[in-house]
């Protein structure tokens, strides 16, 4: 999974996002950071992927989409298959 391309939504004020950056960086998985308040269209897909809840971070990998709100790096682990 983790050659994956990953989308990974978030915005500045998120501390789950920073959570989730931060995993990603320390497992030297790369991913693509799209801030939903400065990329047009960003918020609607986030809110389209979770059933009309805008919760970041969602995650977009090869067009399967999940969020990791509240942050759990156990779940992040599973959907990311490095367990």
């Amino acid at each position: 999974m983790v050659n994956e391309k990953i989308r990974l939504y978030t915005a500045p004020w998120c501390p789950d996002c920073r959570r989730a950056k931060q995993f990603l960086t320390q497992h030297s998985i790369s991913f693509v950071e799209i801030n939903i308040e400065e990329v047009e269209g960003a918020a609607e897909f986030v809110m389209a992927a979770n059933q009309g809840k805008r919760r970041i971070p969602t995650l977009e990998i090869n067009g399967r989409t999940f969020h990791c709100s509240p942050y759990d790096p156990a779940k992040l682990r599973r959907e990311l298959a490095l367990e």
